[in-house]
């Protein structure tokens, strides 16, 4: 026999839900077909099978939660040999005896099940080095320590918090096993009796985007500021240069690939917007990492477009492009979203004249687009009809100041407004 187990899937990313079986007990699976479909906190994942026989059981069942490093299936490799038993029908005179052995089998698939989950969430705990030594001198077991940072890791706080609230871990272990029946209770004030009311259960990753922009908007210092751009000149340059453009690199020049490098301009005059707080100290990254939020059907997912200061505006365009496509039809991968050290954020492609965005965390910094509006402005003495936006910098004012948000948002509308500046960038 052997077996199935979820795979090692990112470094935040500990564990899932079964979204569907492919395969069905008594199925013939190849080695490197594909068992099951698992959804995780950013995506769905399909898991293949390093086996060849026949999948003789499930250990989980759709829509159950498992671990990194859990069996959940078994497949015998003899093939064959593990179909015939499913297929006989049971004889008369052990039909009696159907409903016992059904109850002794039970528990033996849930007992795997259990010792995986325990093993797997002692092993997975994904934690700081300051953490893991705070929490071997205090004694501390990780695994019971609650998690405020929005992609799971334990920090040097979350171990400091547990330690002064010393009541509330034993408790942990005795309320874990009651999780199961108080998840299903929950289901029961949502049972309406009018039929014009339509009960829906939000999908893990809906949840998961839910809890992060809780703890987000309860850990993050936020605050907002605002300005706004005149996009003249840049809608002028894109008018002379947009066939050219296309010919040459075979992508349309969008307003995303300008506001992608004058936020890189900005970040460079203004580091600790780039940068990430982790316990008592400041992680500055001299990379440049740009998330670009993309709306799908299951909710707002920030792929990355990775080194974006070292590419030029065509290659910004056609990684947003396809970053863009695969979110669309669900085929982004972990590394497509892991990472990030600054996020832009496109409201206006709605009509959204105005908005705070809420930061991605751990990032420290968010820029929101808005829609461009005709509107009369001053111009010297003169007043004209110029194409403007609204910019919003949502920031965590821990460790940003407003006297720099502000700085930051100046930047980039100078950049926009003379686009000339984004090719000197150093």
């Amino acid at each position: 026999m052997a077996e199935v187990k979820v795979p090692e899937l990112a470094e935040s990313i500990s564990e899932g839900s079964i979204a569907q079986w492919l395969k069905q007990p008594g199925d013939h699976v190849e080695k490197g077909e594909y068992v099951l479909e698992l959804e995780t906190d950013k995506v769905n994942v399909e898991i293949i099978s390093d086996y060849t026989g026949t999948l003789s059981e499930h250990l989980a069942e759709e829509g159950d939660t498992v671990q990194v490093g859990q069996t959940i299936a078994i497949v015998d490799e003899n093939g064959s040999a593990a179909a015939a038993p499913k297929a006989e029908a049971p004889k008369v005179e052990e039909a009696k005896a159907e409903p016992a052995k059904a109850e002794q089998a039970a528990p033996a698939k849930e007992a795997p099940k259990a010792e995986a989950k325990e093993a797997s969430s002692t092993q997975q705990v994904i934690a700081s080095p300051a953490a893991r030594k705070l929490a071997r001198e205090k004694g501390i077991d990780l695994t019971q320590v609650p998690v405020a940072d929005p992609l799971g890791r334990v920090r040097v706080q979350d171990v400091e918090a547990a330690s002064n609230a010393p009541a509330a871990t034993p408790a942990a272990p005795a309320a874990a096993p009651k999780q199961a029946p108080a998840a299903k209770q929950a289901a029961a004030p949502v049972e309406v009796n009018d039929d014009r009311i339509e009960v829906v259960k939000m999908t893990r990753r809906r949840q998961t985007i839910a809890k992060r922009l809780v703890q987000v908007q309860s850990e993050a210092a936020m605050l907002t500021t605002f300005n706004e751009v005149d996009l003249s000149a840049v809608m002028e340059l894109r008018s002379r240069h947009k066939d050219s453009f296309v010919k040459t690199n075979d992508v349309k020049l969008g307003f995303m690939s300008f506001f992608t490098k004058a936020v890189i301009g900005a970040l460079k005059k203004y580091p600790l917007l780039n940068a990430e707080i982790q316990g008592d100290h400041i992680l500055k990254k001299n990379f440049y990492d740009i998330g670009v939020a993309v709306s799908t059907d299951e909710g707002l997912v920030v792929p990355v477009v990775r080194d974006a200061d070292r590419k030029s505006f065509a290659e910004i365009e056609k990684n947003i492009s396809d970053l863009a496509v695969k979110a669309r039809n669900n085929k982004l991968g972990l590394s497509d979203l892991s990472g990030g050290t600054f996020t832009i954020t496109n409201g206006g492609t709605f009509g959204s004249l105005l908005s705070t965005p809420i930061l991605n965390a751990p990032q420290v910094g968010i820029l929101g687009m808005h829609t461009i509006k005709t509107r009369p402005i001053a111009v010297g003495d003169q007043i004209e009809n110029r194409p403007m936006m609204y910019l919003a910098l949502s920031y965590d004012h821990r460790i940003v100041d407003g006297k720099e948000a502000v700085g930051f948002l100046v930047a980039i509308k100078d950049m926009l407004e003379d686009p000339e500046q984004l090719l000197l960038q150093g």
